[in-house]
Parts: C-alpha cells; structure tokens; sequence
C-alpha cells in the first residue's frame, strides 16, 4: 500500500498494511514552533526552517524532510500556499530559537513583551509575554444578538481572530483566483505525492457561537434563549453551505478528507447535554456532511476536543467518519472503551500518545510503552490513524518525541 491507500482503508475499516500516521495535516494534528525547533536542533536533516503557519495556535509546518524522515501518510493541501522564503520573515520564539511567520502577519509587541495582533486599526487578539498562542480579545455580539443578520454577521466573524489569521490556504481566500489556484495546488499535489490529502475547512458552529458571543453567554444562550441560538445557527449556516459549495466544487474529486470542527467538550463532559446537541446542532451537522457526501467523494473528519463520549453516537449518525484529536485523558474516553462500542463505526485519528502528562514528563522508554499500548487497543481491525492527542506542545522533549515515531515504526 502506498499512504493514500494505508489512510483509506483505515477510515473504511480494512487493516491496512502498517499504522496510518499523521503529523500536521491539519491544525490540531502537528506540532507546535517550539516543539519543532527543539527536534530540528537535534535531527539530521538539512532543511531547518520553522515555518509557522498557524499563527493564532503557534504551529509549525513540517517540511518535507520531516515527512520523509517520519513516513507520515498525510499532507495538509493548505501547504502548496507560501511555497517560498519571501513568504516568510524571521521572528524570536520563546526558547531563543528563529522561526519564521507569514509576510502578512505583523503582529505589535509591547512594553510588557506580550503581543497583539490587529486587523486595521482594532486590537484582536493578544499572546501574553510567556504565552504559547494568541487568545481572543473581541466578542462583537457579547452585548446581544443583532435583529437582524446580514453583512453585519460576516463584518463579526471577520474580528474573530480565527478568521482574522487564517492558516493557509484561507489567509489567500480573498485573492480573485483563489478557487482556481486551490484546485490547481491540488491536482498538482496529487500527481506529485501519495500521501492522503487533507483539507481544513472549520463549518463550526458551536464554537461560532462561543467565538461572538463569548463560551459563558452562549452557553446561557443554550438553555434560556434557544430561538436565538437557532436564529444564529441558521445565518451561520447560510455561510457554511455556501463555502463547502464552493471547496466540492474545486477540489471535491481530489481531497481526500475534509476537516470540520467543533469543540465539544470538557475534561468531564460534554458541552451541553446530549438532548441539547440533538435538538441544536445535530441536524446542522447532518446537512453538512449530507451535504459533502452528495456532492464530493471526501471523508468527512470532525475536531472536537474533550470528553465527547455521550455525544459520539449522535456525531456517527449526522455523518462523521472521523473523529479527532480522541482525548483519551479525559473522563469516559478509555481507549478500550471506545474501541469496544464504536470501533467498527468510527475513524479514531488521534488517541495515539498523551501529551499532557506522558509525552511530555514521560522517559523515552515510557512514551514508547505508552504508544505501544495504545496501538495494540487502537489499530486491530482498522479505523485508526496515529497521532498524538491534539498538537505536539512546547514542553515535549524531542527525544520523546523520535521515541514516539520509532515505537509506531514497529508497526510498520
């Protein structure tokens, strides 16, 4: 099997050949600048540049050496977008080691050495000076809902730094060819390599709502004001339908996976009850992956973070193949539970090692273990891709992370 076919006959449950792996193809998936300037100090490779593409999380763009070195199986389509060194400028990380971010973000640092980031004139988001990512400053519906949606809805979403800094290929979405240009990079991509394609394209919709009218208004919003929520939903919608019209038009044939999110959960729980998701949310999923079903031949993959396990039939029917990052440290998300009741149902992309309290504080003889255990409860029987539970952090050691990549090499 070539990597394409290793990923699709994961997600169709056929073992493949060896363990699917994923490193960066998509924004919660990768590994953070700093994380990856510590293993590039200590890899034989020869490209060294850190080119940070998601700004807002600090995330780096492995190079192709990198996939190479690591037999990754994947590829992020927004990385044929800022192709050359003029794309990028140098800027000082943390640990005193030289990255490199988009020409066009500039963000402003200041006397107490944290940094803001603007769009025109307004101060959006802020990265404290000991901070790893930018946190959101402006909820411009935090006072209420507006009668009325319209380009006053689009002018919002448009504050929201996650709009605001898009990763690539979106930072180009506004250039007039930008369509054309994607399904180009993506032919071209496709003739060049074997790795699955994987497209971001966001759609939240939850997480939209706790983006403008901030997580604890919203989630009064659930229980006390449910018509407007709707209200809100379906505008949202319009949106969300009208972009995934326009991404299975251009490249509906060639990308592999789609990429949606919604953070759904907590450490202990769901978000909201699952009577809540059903009644909210759930049909706007299902149209949404409806939707791309009836018009490409892309898999369908949802990022939610947290404890989503009440919630995890619910997802299965409005449509998701693949769920991700699989918080397995968190509570009701065991491995083997999860396995054992929805194994044969779902694409678990994630899961593979803890990185908050094991690939992290762990020796490289434990990550190893750690890996091992959970490839031998993931991996039978198919319907797993390898990768760490959420992004690579700053605080992982790179020799953790080589013994991460040489334990799954033993299954391959």
């Amino acid at each position: 099997m070539n990597s394409r076919q290793r990923i699709l006959a994961a997600i169709i449950h056929s073992e493949p050949d060896g363990i699917p792996v994923d490193l960066g193809a998509t924004p919660s998936s990768g590994i953070s600048a700093i994380a990856y300037d510590n293993l590039l100090r200590i890899l034989p490779v020869k490209d060294k540049r850190n080119w940070v593409y998601d700004v807002v999380q600090q995330v780096a763009q492995p190079s192709e050496e990198i996939l190479n070195y690591f037999r990754i199986d994947t590829v992020d389509l927004g990385r044929t977008f800022n192709t050359q060194d003029c794309d990028w400028y140098d800027y000082t990380l943390l640990n005193g080691g030289i990255a490199q971010q988009p020409t066009w973000f500039r963000p402003h640092k200041q006397s107490d050495n944290s940094f803001l980031a603007n769009k025109g004139d307004e101060a959006i988001a802020i990265m404290p000076a000991t901070a790893i990512s930018y946190d959101q400053i402006v909820f411009p519906f935090q006072d209420g809902y507006p009668a009325h949606y319209g380009a006053n809805l689009d002018e919002a979403m448009g504050r929201i730094h996650w709009a605001a800094l898009a990763h690539s290929p979106w930072d180009h979405a506004g250039e007039a060819d930008f369509w054309e240009k994607l399904r180009a990079n993506a032919l071209q991509l496709r003739a060049t390599s074997d790795r699955a394609i994987v497209l971001s394209a966001g759609c939240n919709l939850f997480e939209w709502g706790t983006f403008v009218r901030r997580l604890d208004h919203f989630l009064v919003d659930l229980k006390r004001a449910p018509a407007e929520v709707e209200r809100f939903l379906d505008a949202l919608m319009e949106r969300h339908l009208n972009s995934l019209e326009k991404i299975c038009r251009a490249v509906g044939d060639v990308v592999d996976i789609i990429r949606l999110g919604d953070d759904l959960g907590m450490s202990t729980g769901p978000m909201m009850s699952p009577e809540t998701y059903r009644r909210l949310f759930k049909p706007r999923h299902t149209l949404l992956c409806n939707y791309i079903k009836s018009h490409s031949s892309m898999h369908t993959f949802l990022h939610s973070c947290g404890s989503i396990y009440k919630l995890i039939p619910d997802l299965i029917e409005a449509g998701f193949e693949i769920l991700n990052p699989v918080q397995t440290n968190v509570r009701d998300m065991q491995p083997e539970h999860l396995k054992r009741e929805f194994g044969r149902a779902v694409t678990f992309w994630g899961a593979g090692a803890d990185t908050r309290s094991i690939l992290n504080m762990g020796t490289p003889a434990e990550v190893k273990d750690h890996v091992r255990a959970n490839i031998d409860i993931l991996a039978p029987g198919g319907g797993f891709v390898f990768n760490t539970i959420h992004n690579i952090l700053p605080d992982v050691p790179p020799e953790n992370v080589i013994a991460l990549f040489e334990a799954v090499d033993e299954y391959r």
